[in-house]
């Protein structure tokens, strides 16, 4: 009987923790990155939005360099240039609102 309980309590607690990322104006995450590669001399990131309801948009962060904005169309998988390979590769890629 306990155990059901506690199960109940943290269920309602997850759901809780998610309405509020909801409330506070957080984008989905629905931009995920397969890989980072260099093609010729140029760099690289292939992107997939994993949400099939929505379009998405991200930011690819470059150290020392103007972060490169996008979109991706629901469920598209796409490849993205945002640099040279003179210049450093992404850190990450951050959900945007769009």
């Amino acid at each position: 009987m306990a155990i059901a309980l506690a199960t109940v309590a943290c269920s309602a607690l997850t759901l809780a923790t998610a309405s509020e990322a909801a409330a506070t104006g957080r984008a989905p995450q629905c931009v995920k990155v397969r890989k980072y590669f260099n093609k010729g001399h140029q760099r690289y990131v292939r992107l997939t939005n994993l949400c099939t309801q929505r379009t998405s948009c991200f930011t690819i962060v470059v150290p020392h360099h103007s972060d490169t904005h996008g979109r991706l169309p629901k469920g598209a998988t796409k490849d993205i240039r945002y640099g040279t390979t003179g210049a450093p590769r992404a850190l990450f890629v951050k959900n945007t609102p769009c």
